[in-house]
């Protein structure tokens, strides 16, 4: 896909202001320092994870952060999407399912078994947004978390 682009050392200054924008978004209480100190190492290669550009890659218009994991019940390596975000004004384009399917099939040629994410149970767009890109839901489970 030319409109995904796996994000370099270089790309900070044009990634900032995107995750500036969806922390502030979602309501997450993140300063500049902490998003700068997360997107860091992914950008210099650290083996956990991952950041994409999406869009052109001189002017992008979102991101998506993926970490990777082990799984034992998906037979190795799989993948969450940690933050997916395209700025408000390209909404509704097809760019985030673009991004996606992109994604999912590039991680797959990588060897990753499986892709997750989480998302909002009351927010019905979101979850039709990522239903098209063929996420379901897993009866049963929750994804829980505990802060460290």
């Amino acid at each position: 896909m030319k409109s995904l682009h796996l994000a370099m050392p270089e790309d900070l200054p044009k990634l900032l202001p995107l995750v500036a924008a969806f922390h502030e978004h979602q309501g997450f209480a993140t300063s500049p320092e902490h998003q700068q100190d997360a997107i860091v190492p992914l950008l210099e290669g650290i083996p956990h994870g991952a950041i994409w550009l999406i869009g052109p890659r001189r002017a992008p218009v979102g991101y998506v952060v993926v970490s990777f994991g082990w799984s034992v019940e998906y037979g190795g390596m799989d993948a969450i999407v940690d933050e997916i975000f395209v700025r408000s004004a390209v909404r509704k384009r097809g760019m985030g399912s673009d991004a996606l399917n992109g994604l999912a099939k590039a991680i797959k040629e990588g060897g990753i078994k499986a892709l997750h994410l989480e998302a909002d149970q009351g927010d019905d767009q979101l979850l039709r947004f990522y239903q098209r890109a063929k996420f379901e839901t897993r009866t049963g489970y929750a994804y829980m978390s505990r802060v460290l």
